[in-house]
């Protein structure tokens, strides 16, 4: 039976190659193939009756004897009839629009007191308007032939409409009531093309049959074709399916409360989901929250239907199908993607079931009478139960009127319904007790408890909302309470503080508008927010409640309470909500409350575990049953352990917290949980794992801490509250060290200690894990002194700030020791610290990487923290015995121009806790992305921002790629196209893989966000003014132009149009155009500082490199930007991707260097690093390389922070300038920086280089000067700028000047007089010559008394001197050359 969703396993209407198939199917049927069509029908002709059925009648007469049950009505006759149904007073013909051959998809909309034409509508001029609504009067719907071959329906949604027409008429007492009080709506056909082409009397025929008429005219199945909660593959254009649009236009512009689908090929009722995650064919249960109420309204409907009743129909395609009461789930039965019920139930207030009517879809007409007698008492019944449940209106207490669109939660049920127009809502419900509560933004919301709805009867329960009124928020300066502090009273003996009232077991719905009322009507000390989301997607919500919330402030301690680790120990949860009732009630005016909100920033978590918490049950003393989460681990045995592995996978909720603690600094924290009394501190295990005391260094300041809270409560701190259930059990004083108790690896309090620098103890509150609700008053009064006894404590021991000496800003990450205890804990961004120790006198050191240590004796009292400062001097022997030529200008000097300090301070709040988001919040409201751009669309897109921007924006291409489309990059700043190379210039780039568009929709949107807010919102307009954004939103359009929408994993368009993956080809021989085009027009021009690539398949991001070496160069700093980018998105951050095919993925951080990841070579960030000298990294934005359209609001929400961080960031590091004595600039000088990381400076000669905050050493290397090295601190909030002054270079062959001047000198001294004394010999011999002295040689003899007279004169040989002569010229050459 290819019925409501049978999924289809045949092509759907198409060439003419279907035809062979089909001759195939019939000459070999396959059993298994049978089977899986489901109901296939009796024959081609007729169907022989289900049991209890009346034999099917011989042929009868004609139509015009048979009367209204003889004949199918087609177009004009089904008009004419409804019309005729259309009562004046009663009833209204309307039109949704029209079938893709122009047919009408009318409506008969029927209900007492409805002014319309009646009998004188004409059913070709019907509009889409029904008529007025009527308050408080529920909508019911009832769709048939949706399939235009299964017919019955259509038939006796007209009869149907005959009978309440007729019955109201004649005063029938039951009609009458149900049109009285219901405003029923009945679409006979859906799909009336179909219908045309489907043939009477054939009861199943394969959907692939054009002749069939299951489909509409484009080929497309109507209940396949809507968005699908469960989607895998992308619902058909809604151009192709007019039909679908024209019914989600219907559901959206109506509050509909009831709905059925009427079918054909089987008899039952079938109820949501139609389908489940898994996608399994069939056998799977989709259970949703409102199960018991979806299985009462199938029995509603079966109960009353002879054959459906039975369970079992004997339609002669399955004989042996049967359903226990006529009913089963959707999925149950088989996997239906994209039907109709499920998105009544997911997309609007509508319950709607699914009811198959005969087991023939078109069975012979003479057949009619017979289903109409069967389907009639269960259509009118069903219509009834629509006045089940509860009904009400919500209303503004002060003016009356009706609330549109108030929330209407039921505890317990995580399915919201919404009031209509006049504020009237109805909520179906089964026999049972509720607490309901309505909500609506600006109103207090309310919640009614322990209303008792019956079986069969609706309940009236109305909503009055207060008005909420929010107090304008003051000045810093003054308290933003409901009282100015001054005017706080003093403590007086008649001075009581406001109690909670709201004392009741809490399910998530109640918690999270619990949550919302505090947050929503006290705003100047709260702030509502979400560290995640649990494994079945509850928020893991926290309150915080500070005098100035959001924001921490400089040597304010955080202190923090987490209750419901385990979902069955629910006190914990209970008295943190009423915590924050006291706290927020009391603020202003008890001194003691007023004190503790203005000095602490609390952050109060009341569930950690919101899934185990819904599977609890009240009065569980003992049991396990929710105790752990929805994976079924124990999340206080899932962290990591410095004595065991832990081997179990780290749960989201675990992970949400540990992120959480590593960005917030808390100091003091309390686990609360149930099933005993006493206070457990560190450490819960030890080495062998065995029950024995385990001491930490801090063992003492823990005892303390424990005893801070047991004291205030005295049946604590008696020892031995619960010996009823452990009489063996003794608590010295109510605490005791965690693993002299129990042993308990993986726990939360140890980690906490271990890994970050907040001490945390674990509270037992009750002996009851689940104690009934009566009790809860008195939890309160008896934890109540302890709970704020404890915070205090956060307020003793040290505290301070780490200075550096040079600019006196505060150093992040400084470490404080204590002597003799073995615990260093780290300060915060101001240099603030808390250290928590117990009275006495402590030697305790401050040092930081690149300063000298600083020890101070310190005396700690009882009363309160000690302040004790540390100014710290940097150890660096650069600022005073290297250079002094780079000079490092300090922030706060008065020489900078007041524009560069009003942007300085801009980066600074920006970079402070929570900047973006209250940048987010003050620009313009979020923009609408609800599709993805074609190449096309860019391109318009694009050229748009240019041409109502164009003073900011410039549109550049940089090349084509293979099929020719255009690389465009677009530039935003105030200057576009002109050289500014004094200010940072940064690129982001997506698309490289065209299978993963969602960045290049990301950076449509960023491009828009910054455009709209330009001149609107000073922050973004400082930052456009001050910074060359460059944005390449495609770099592989024609992979893009290939890849398919919902491709989850699909590598469809993932290369270019040669198949080759742009990311492999960013070599120095690159073969693609896409890549030459983004490295000679972008990276070589080596003018980036930082460059941030956007893909897809994962969430979290890579820094370089992605090939495999041995050492990354400036890996801190690239470590660094991955991080930034990890931690200002919601979930990236945690390290958990949970992508479907790597779910057990751990990335810690989010962050990870690229060859650890997917390591491959030629990747566009390495070229970056190496040729471009420009940091990048690869953001993965999604596990779905190609998501639905849907999404990308959601993808957007998520990125827009970090991306905006990446604006920030880039004014960071060191920035520059080089110049000569006389102040010239110096281009192309060379900045090295830690030996390794270089750049080059620019025209002016302007540098900047991002780096890690803390020391970096910087070197400056230019032809014809001398090199210049120093050291340079770079601040996680601000640039360092540095200038740098040359001196010519006065070395020669590498010796300092003045030796070689003077070697020279000494030399030519040399040289003179040599050939001085050379000179006089020479005179000498001329002279002989010329007096005769020479005399001829005649014999030997004479010649050898000459030389040996000669050589006994004073002067050296005058023959061994003209020998010498060439030398000595060729000497004297070559030291000429040297001056």
């Amino acid at each position: 039976m290819w019925s409501r969703g049978r999924r289809t396993l045949l092509a759907q209407p198409g060439p003419s190659r279907i035809l062979p198939l089909l001759l195939l199917l019939l000459l070999l049927p396959c059993p298994a193939l049978l089977a899986h069509i489901k109901k296939a029908g009796a024959t081609a002709t007729a169907t022989a009756p289900a049991p209890g059925a009346p034999a099917e009648p011989a042929p009868g007469p004609g139509p015009e004897s048979a009367g209204p049950f003889g004949r199918y009505y087609h177009e004009a006759e089904l008009g004419a009839e409804l019309a005729a149904a259309a009562r004046p007073g009663l009833g209204r013909l309307y039109s949704l629009g029209r079938s893709l051959e122009g047919r009408p998809l009318w409506v008969l909309r029927l209900t007492a007191g409805l002014g319309g034409q009646g009998q004188e509508q004409d059913p070709a001029t019907v509009g889409p308007d029904p008529g007025p609504r009527i308050p408080g009067r529920p909508q019911v719907k009832l769709v048939g032939n949706m399939h235009g071959d299964e017919t019955v329906s259509r038939q006796v949604l007209v009869y149907l409409a005959r009978e309440l027409a007729a019955g109201y008429a004649r005063g029938d007492p039951r009609l009458v009531r149900l049109l009285n009080t219901t405003d029923v709506h009945l679409l006979p056909s859906l799909n009336p093309d179909g219908f045309e082409r489907a043939q009477e009397g054939r009861c199943d025929p394969a959907p692939a049959d054009g002749r069939a008429g299951r489909y509409n005219s484009r080929g497309h199945d109507l209940n396949r074709s809507f968005p699908d909660q469960f989607g895998t593959g992308e619902p058909p254009a809604l151009d192709e399916v007019p039909e679908v649009r024209a019914v989600m236009d219907w559901i959206r512009s109506n509050n509909f409360v009831l709905s059925g689908n009427l079918h054909g090929g089987s008899v039952v009722a079938s109820y949501p989901f139609d389908d489940s995650p898994q996608h399994k064919t069939s056998g799977i249960y989709s259970r949703t929250d409102d199960d018991e109420v979806f299985k009462y309204l199938a029995r509603s409907y079966a109960s009353k239907h002879p054959i459906m009743k039975t369970g079992d129909p004997r339609c002669p395609s399955d004989e042996d199908e049967t359903f226990k009461d006529g009913i089963t789930n959707g999925a149950h039965w088989y996997d239906v993607e994209g039907g109709m019920q499920d998105y009544n139930y997911m997309w609007s207030n509508c319950f709607e079931i699914t009811l198959e009517l005969s087991c023939c879809k078109y069975p012979p007409a003479s057949q009619l009478r017979q289903e109409w007698e069967n389907n009639r008492e269960s259509l009118i019944t069903f219509i009834e139960k629509v006045h089940i449940g509860v009904r009400g209106f919500v209303k503004d207490s002060t003016s009356g009127s009706g609330l549109e669109n108030a929330t209407i939660s039921v505890a317990g049920i995580n399915h919201n319904i919404t009031s209509g127009k006049d504020g009237d809502f109805y909520r179906l419900l089964v026999a049972g007790t509720y607490n309901i509560t309505a909500v609506s933004v600006g109103y207090m919301p309310m919640t009614v408890s322990n209303i008792v709805v019956q079986e069969g009867l609706v309940t009236e329960v109305n909503f009055l909302l207060r008005p909420t009124v929010i107090l304008s928020v003051e000045p810093k300066t003054s308290v933003p309470s409901v009282a100015p502090v001054t005017d706080a009273p003093e403590t007086t003996a008649s001075h009581q503080p406001i109690q909670p009232q709201d004392f009741h077991h809490h399910h998530f719905p109640d918690m999270e508008i619990f949550l919302r009322r505090f947050a929503n009507e006290y705003p100047n000390i709260t702030r509502l927010y979400s560290l995640g989301k649990s494994v079945e997607s509850r928020e893991l919500y926290v309150m915080e409640i500070s005098d100035n919330p959001g924001v921490h402030e400089p040597g304010e301690p955080e202190f923090k309470y987490i209750g419901n680790m385990h979902g069955n120990e629910v006190v914990g949860r209970e008295l943190l909500l009423n915590l924050i009732e006291f706290l927020c009630k009391n603020f202003g005016t008890d001194p003691e409350v007023t004190e503790l909100v203005r000095s602490t920033r609390i952050h109060l978590m009341p569930s950690m575990n919101p899934d185990g918490y819904e599977k609890s049950l009240e009065g569980d003393s003992t049991g396990v049953v929710g105790r752990n989460n929805s994976n079924n681990f124990d999340l206080n045995r899932n962290f990591p352990d410095q004595f065991f592995q832990i081997t179990d996978p780290v749960q989201p909720e675990t992970t949400a917290v540990m992120s959480w603690l590593k960005t917030y600094p808390f100091v003091l924290s309390a686990n609360l949980h149930g099933g005993s009394l006493v206070v457990n501190y560190p450490y819960d295990d030890d080495e062998q794992g065995v029950t024995s005391y385990s001491r930490s260094p801090d063992d003492t300041v823990f005892q303390h801490l424990a005893l801070s809270y047991s004291k205030e409560n005295s049946e604590m701190y008696q020892g031995s509250s619960c010996k009823d259930m452990y009489p063996d059990e003794h608590f010295s004083h109510g605490i005791t060290n965690g693993a002299n108790w129990y042993s308990v690896p993986g726990g939360m309090q140890d980690w906490n200690y271990l890994n970050t620098n907040c001490f945390e103890v674990t509270i037992e509150l009750s002996c009851i894990k689940y104690p009934y609700e009566k009790d809860l008053p008195k939890y309160w009064e008896q934890n109540r002194r302890s709970l704020i006894q404890f915070m205090k404590q956060v307020h003793r021991g040290v505290r301070g700030f780490v200075l550096d000496a040079t600019d006196g800003r505060g150093i992040l990450n400084a470490t404080i020791s204590v002597a003799d205890i073995n615990h260093p804990v780290t300060s915060y961004k101001s240099g603030d610290y808390w250290r928590l120790l117990v009275p006495g006198t402590y030697k305790i050191t401050a040092s930081a990487r690149g300063y000298n240590p600083v020890t101070k004796n310190v005396t700690v009292k009882d009363e309160g923290a000690v302040q004790v400062n540390f100014t710290l001097v940097r150890s660096s022997s650069d600022s005073r015995n290297k250079s002094n030529k780079i000079k490092e200008i300090i922030a706060d000097s008065g020489t900078s121009d007041p524009t560069t300090k009003e942007f300085e301070t801009l980066i600074k709040d920006l970079s402070a806790e929570n900047g973006l988001e209250r940048l987010m919040l003050s620009s313009s409201p979020n923009l609408a992305l609800y599709r993805y751009h074609s190449y096309k669309d860019l391109s318009e897109f694009l050229r748009g921002l240019v041409m109502n921007y164009p003073h900011i924006t410039n549109l550049t291409n940089l090349g084509q790629s293979a099929e020719f489309r255009q690389i465009w990059s677009l530039e935003i700043s105030n200057k576009p196209n002109m050289s500014e190379p004094e200010e940072p210039k940064i690129r982001f780039v997506a698309g490289i893989h065209g299978n993963a568009p969602v960045g290049t929709e990301l950076l449509l949107a960023l491009a828009e966000f910054l455009c709209l807010n330009y001149k609107r919102n000073p922050a973004v307009t400082k930052l456009i003014d001050r910074t060359r954004i460059v944005i390449v939103p495609s770099l592989n359009p024609d992979g893009r132009e290939r890849a398919q929408e919902k491709a989850c994993t699909s590598p469809m368009g993932r290369t270019n149009a040669h198949g080759k993956d742009l990311d492999t080809d960013f070599t120095s021989n690159a073969s693609q155009p896409e890549t030459r085009a983004i490295i000679e027009n972008l990276i070589q021009k080596q003018d980036f500082s930082l460059s941030v690539a956007l893909d897809g398949g994962s969430v979290l991001v890579t820094y370089p490199y992605d090939k495999p070496v041995q050492t990354v160069e400036n890996k801190e700093t690239l470590r660094h930007l991955a991080s930034l980018y990890a931690n200002n998105h919601p979930s990236m951050h945690m390290g958990q991707p949970s992508c479907p095919n790597k779910s057990d993925e751990n990335i810690p951080g989010g962050v990870i260097r690229g060859a650890e990841w997917h390591g491959h070579m030629g990747s566009m960030k390495d070229y970056s690093v190496t040729y471009g000298h420009c940091p990048e990294i690869t953001v993965y934005t999604s596990c779905c390389y190609f998501p639905s359209a849907g999404q990308l609001p959601t993808l957007w929400a998520e990125n827009k922070k970090s991306l905006l961080s990446m604006l920030v960031e880039v004014h960071k590091g060191v920035r520059g300038i080089v110049q000569d004595k006389s102040g010239k600039p110096v281009s192309k000088a060379v900045i090295v920086l830690n030996e390794g990381i270089k750049v080059h400076t620019k025209e002016g000669g302007y540098f900047h280089v991002l780096l890690a905050p803390g020391f970096h050493n910087i070197n400056a290397i230019a032809d014809g000067y001398q090199q210049q090295h120093s050291q340079v601190f770079v601040h996680h909030d601000a640039a360092s700028s540095v200038v740098i002054v040359f001196d010519t270079d006065n070395r020669i062959f590498g010796l300092p000047r003045e030796l070689v001047v003077t070697v020279a000198g000494a030399t030519m001294s040399a040289l003179v007089l040599t050939a001085c004394i050379i000179w006089c010999v020479c005179s000498i011999k001329s002279n002989r010559h010329k007096d005769g002295f020479h005399r001829l040689r005649q014999h030997h003899d004479d010649y050898e008394d000459e030389i040996r007279l000669m050589a006994t004169g004073s002067k050296k040989s005058l023959l061994s001197h003209e020998f010498q002569d060439e030398t000595d010229t060729e000497e004297e050459t070559l030291y000429s050359s040297k001056h």
